[in-house]
Parts: structure tokens; sequence; C-alpha cells
């Protein structure tokens, strides 16, 4: 217990004095990561707080996003480290059976020993709002949070991304977040991301950023199809839309020229293609006029890839490549996340992470810490690949969660020479993951059940081998038939192989 008996801090009425207390706590960042998170033993407690605090609209077009807090639960292996403390919390209790399955992962650690390491405080309130939002109207809660520190001085939070809701939570509990100041939230934009590649000299599809309605959304198709007479099809993207949800397609197959195309384009808005299940126009026009908007010329190719590189920068400055990824993508116009291979194809990894470290470096210089990404459409062209950068990820994505079980399950490290990742006796370490595998079969599978095959099967991670599989978000399964899983190999082939078969274990499962 807190022997402290630690007060919960007043937040400062004044946005402007909100600011500056967030700052002040920011500022014990750097000497916290010198002295603790440099050495492993060293005694710490960190505050997992999976809050999605983004468009509560655009999140609810998501298929069970009610769960996806679940994504983080693999921070619960930083138990590894012998004295640090985990503080999870989540909108709703987090199944036992759920939390032995990650416990039971630890190399080295008994499970009794992590477990009283570990605190689970949950709002017990399941409506569709951020979990920050909810903790800072439970006082209660919050006092239980600090009760479970020993050591402020030692404390930090990490978020899946930080907003202004996040930051008043980090002010009223004294603990300084690990991510970036909401200030900054701008810079990862559709239309701030566009504004940042151009300054870092990094290719990126024609097309106009900052629209706010759509009176502008129409003048910025008709511009970029008058300048590229040849354009088959535009991507309309919300400045906070979230893995492709809030993407849309506007196709110009009839479209005429000269003057005509502008009344053309106007009429036709409503006939834009979401990717967003139940999007409508009303909704997402609505939408613009809230956050803005930006339109890109839509790569075209037959063989095209969505590669991204992720970074990472500590509180001291220090900027490091920490990954590349494929992402895979689905929806009618491939726009939705559906899941990633680690690490990117050999033929461009080294390219999208150098072109990813000019961009990384100004937002660095902006003030920028914690981990971040940035994606790209890539389209062969003679003599290899031509990379456009489309979109800067402030916050934790689709590729974190597996990448973080990559580095607890195997205590590797990236070699950003070669773009792999190195388990400790050299061997290279690849993965296929996905969070959103779905099959109306698998509806009505408990956590238990989906437990009971991987144990039956042996669809679980050989410590000896360093291979095998790992699921997550099992809270989707019983209700929407959806999961999402890990599968590492010492090949890209092997992941696959893997992820294969244990698809093919479920759906012996449940035919």
């Amino acid at each position: 217990m807190n022997t402290g008996t630690p007060q919960l801090s007043e937040t400062p009425a004044d946005s402007g004095a909100e600011r500056d207390a967030f700052r002040l706590l920011q500022a014990r960042l750097p000497e916290m990561f010198r002295k603790v998170f440099a050495h492993d033993e060293a005694p710490r407690s960190v505050v997992v707080l999976p809050s999605f605090s983004l468009d509560a609209d655009v999140m609810a077009k998501i298929t069970g996003v009610e769960h996806y807090e679940e994504r983080m639960l693999c921070l619960l292996l930083l138990l590894r480290l012998p004295r640090t403390r985990v503080i999870f919390l989540s909108s709703t209790p987090m199944p036992e059976s759920v939390v032995d399955y990650y416990l039971h992962l630890l190399p080295g650690v008994p499970v009794r020993h992590a477990r009283q390491r570990l605190t689970l405080l949950s709002c017990h309130d399941n409506t569709p709002r951020p979990l920050s939002a909810k903790i800072l109207e439970r006082p209660r809660l919050m006092a239980r949070i600090l009760d479970a520190i020993p050591d402020p001085t030692a404390a930090h939070m990490t978020c899946f991304n930080v907003s202004e809701s996040e930051r008043d939570l980090a002010l009223r509990l004294g603990i300084p977040i690990y991510g970036c100041d909401p200030d900054l939230l701008p810079l990862g934009s559709k239309s701030g991301a566009r504004r940042l590649f151009r300054e870092a000299g990094i290719a990126i599809p024609d097309g106009f950023e900052g629209l706010a309605d759509a009176e502008e959304l129409a003048e910025a198709l008709t511009a970029l199809k008058a300048r590229k007479p040849d354009l088959r099809r535009a991507v309309v993207k919300l400045n906070e839309g979230f893995s492709g949800e809030g993407n849309a397609i506007f196709s110009f197959e009839d479209a005429p020229a000269g003057p005509a195309l502008t009344p053309w384009v106007r009429e036709r808005l409503g006939s834009l293609r979401f990717e967003a299940a139940g999007m409508t126009w009303d909704l997402y026009k609505s939408k613009v006029g809230e956050m803005q908007a930006i339109v890109e010329a839509f790569i075209e190719g037959s063989t095209k890839r969505s590669p991204s590189a992720q970074f990472r920068v500590d509180p001291t400055g220090g900027l490091e490549v920490i990954s590349t990824h494929d992402q895979v993508l689905g929806g009618s116009a491939q726009q939705i996340f559906l899941g990633c291979r680690f690490p990117a194809d050999q033929a461009y990894r080294l390219a999208i992470q150098e072109e990813g470290l000019k961009a990384a470096r100004l937002l660095r210089d902006r003030g920028v810490i914690g981990r971040f990404g940035v994606d790209f459409i890539s389209v062969p062209e003679a003599g290899g690949w031509r990379h456009y950068a489309i979109e800067v990820n402030l916050r934790k994505g689709g590729t974190t969660h597996p990448y973080l079980m990559l580095q607890f399950l195997t205590d590797g490290h990236y070699d950003p020479a070669s773009g792999l990742y190195l388990a400790p006796g050299g061997r290279p370490c690849f993965y296929c993951a996905s969070d959103n595998i779905e099959d109306a079969r698998y509806r009505g599978l408990t956590p238990d059940d989906l437990i009971d095959i991987a144990v039956l099967n042996g669809l679980h991670f050989h410590a000896a081998t360093q291979e095998g599989v790992v699921f997550h978000m099992f809270g989707t399964l019983s209700q929407f038939g959806k999961f999402g899983m890990v599968c590492l190999g010492g090949t890209p082939e092997r992941a696959r192989a893997l992820y294969d078969e244990a698809l093919a274990v479920l759906d012996r499962a449940v035919s």
C-alpha cells in the first residue's frame, strides 16, 4: 500500500494553466527515464490506460470496438521485470481466465509472483465513451489507482492515445504520460501529416488538405480531376479517422470535362462509397464540418502494398526506429486495416524506414515523444518501388501490440541496418497478426472455449523454438465471432503456416 497517502490533485481550470501544469508534470520523465527505464530491476509502476479517445461516431462503426481495450493486455508482460507493478484500467472487468492466459506467457516468472504485482481496476461501465472520461467521474477509483502505486516518483502512465481527457487524468493523479502532448495532435491529423510530409520532402499523393465542408470537398475533387484528367478515383479522408473507417471513395467514372465538372461532382458527393459499415452522407458531412478532411488521388496499381514504419522518441529526445510492417488491408477499396506482417518486404523495408525517419525527425524536433508510425502506399515501377506517405499515427496502433508480444516473448532486438528483429541467439523472427479474424461460426465461443481449443491443439507460444500462436481480443469472440492473434515463426513462411493452421483448427472445432 502507498504509505505516503497521496492526494488527488486539482485540475487547473484555465486551459493555459492546465497546459503549463502538464508540461511541468512531463518534465519529470527524462530523469525517470535515465534512472528507471534503463534498469530492468529498478522499481516502477506502470498505469496502463487503454482509452480510445477518438471520435465516437467513427469508432462505433468498428465491430466489437468496446472490447478493443483488451489489445493493451499485452502490457501485462511488463511483469517479467521483477520489481515492476502494473495497474491495468478498463471499462469493464477483465475475465480472470484471460488475465491468467497472459500471465502464463511470462518467461521465468511464477504466475503468483506476477499476480501479486498486478492491480486490475474497472469502471464497471460499458457505455461508448473514452475510458479516461469514465475514470475522471470516479474519484474513489482514482484514489485506488494512487493507492496501488508505492512510489509516485517512479510511476508513469501509458495510453493508446493522449487527448485532453488523458491529460486531465494525468494531472489529477500527478503521474506523467509517456506519450504525445495533446497540443501536438494536429501534427498527426490527415491534414497535418500532408503538411509535415511536404516539409520533410517526402512524396505524397496529389491532393488537398484542410477541407472544412461539402463545398470545399467538391472544389478539391474538381481541381484534382482538372489537373489529372486520367484520374479514375479519389479518396476522401476525415482528419481524425481510425483504421481506415473515416475513408470514402469518389469515382470519376463518366465525369464530364470543362465547366460541367463542378456541378457534376457536387451532385455526386452523396454517392461517396464509405469504408465504414453503416456510414451515411449526412453523418459523414457533419464529421467533415467538425474535424475537416482531405482529398487525395487514389493510387492505382495491380500490385500495391501498404507498408508502415514505426518510431519512438524517448523522454530525453533519443529517436529510434523500432519496426516496419506490411499492413493487410480489406474493405471495398482496400482501405480498412485488418492486420500486419512483420517485417515489411525486404525489397523496400529499409527505404520506407529512411523515408519515415525524415518525418520522425521533424516530429521529435516539435516535441513529440512516445511511439508513432508513418504509413505509405507503395507501387512497383521500373527499377524498384515508388512510395507515397499517407498518414502519421501519433499513438499506438494495430502494429503495436503484436510487436510488443514479440519483444516480451523473445527478449530480442530490432536491427535497423537489416530491418530484422533478432532473437538473443541471432535468429531472425517474423510474424503474421490480425485483430479482425471474424466468422459467424465463432459466435457463442467464450474465452474459456478458445483457451480450451488452443490447449488441446497445441496452439501456444513455444519458448524453446520461439515460435507459436498467441490470441488476443477474447471479448469480441462470443458476441461477434471476432478475435485476434499473433503467429510468430522463424521465417515469413513459417509464421504464415502457423496462422493458417490455427484458423484450420478453429474451423474444425466449430464445424
